[in-house]
């Protein structure tokens, strides 16, 4: 995504963030864990937004962003700073932006490098062995794929690569994730339209990515902030 998308996206749902009065969630895993578990209420009333570019999310809802203080513990906390060099590193090998990585893993295993589904899906992001085997390089398959894929910088990586072929076949992230979460074949039978079960899904990843962007475009504007007042 070009810099003047990422602008697009912040700006978007920067009018969706908590009000200055309300009191802040607490900077604990356990607010990251309220917020990604599918059963839990999302944490404001869906509100229709504007229409995102197509590769983006167009004409959708998106759940308000997160507070500043999860946020900030999704940069902060040990688990999180443990693997940001292999989301920066896929990111750019498989062209897929790290702050979406970093937000699809705090929903599917709230950054757990072991974490194991009752369905088999293994590790970080959460990726079926079989689905593996599909982009995994001739290095990765001399590991059987439930071992590897306990692998955190290898879990990354082969997510990534999937999620950039989901991107790149839908054009759109919303029914990527739509996907993601219910495969392609649920997707192509809704009509290329996110299936009702994926729909929290979604919501939660979109709402910390945009909260990461925000924040990430917010600081990078900082300095040139501080200069123009020094002037």
């Amino acid at each position: 995504m070009t810099g003047a998308g990422l602008l697009a996206v912040a700006l978007l749902f920067a009018g969706t963030a908590a009000r200055a009065d309300e009191p802040p969630a607490p900077a604990t895993e356990e607010a990251l864990v309220a917020f990604a578990t599918p059963s839990a209420p999302l944490p404001v009333t869906l509100a229709e937004r504007p229409a995102l570019p197509r590769a983006v999310w167009p004409a959708s809802r998106v759940a308000g962003l997160p507070a500043p203080r999860m946020l900030q513990w999704l940069d902060n906390a040990p688990q999180v700073r443990a693997i940001a060099p292999w989301l920066q590193e896929a990111g750019q090998a498989h062209g897929v932006d790290p702050d979406l990585l970093k937000a699809l893993i705090a929903v599917e295993s709230r950054f757990d490098p072991q974490a194991r589904s009752q369905m088999g899906a293994l590790g970080l992001m959460q990726i079926m062995p079989t689905t593996a085997n599909t982009v995994a390089t001739a290095e990765e398959k001399r590991k059987p794929a439930a071992e590897r894929l306990l692998d955190p910088r290898i879990n990354i990586h082969t997510g990534a690569r999937l999620l950039s072929d989901l991107i790149a076949r839908f054009g759109r992230l919303d029914l990527a994730l739509a996907a993601w979460n219910a495969g392609e074949g649920a997707v192509k039978r809704q009509g290329n339209q996110a299936p009702p079960n994926t729909l929290q899904h979604i919501e939660r990843v979109l709402a910390l990515y945009a909260g990461l962007l925000q924040q990430r475009l917010e600081g990078a504007a900082a300095p040139a902030a501080a200069s123009a007042r020094e002037r």
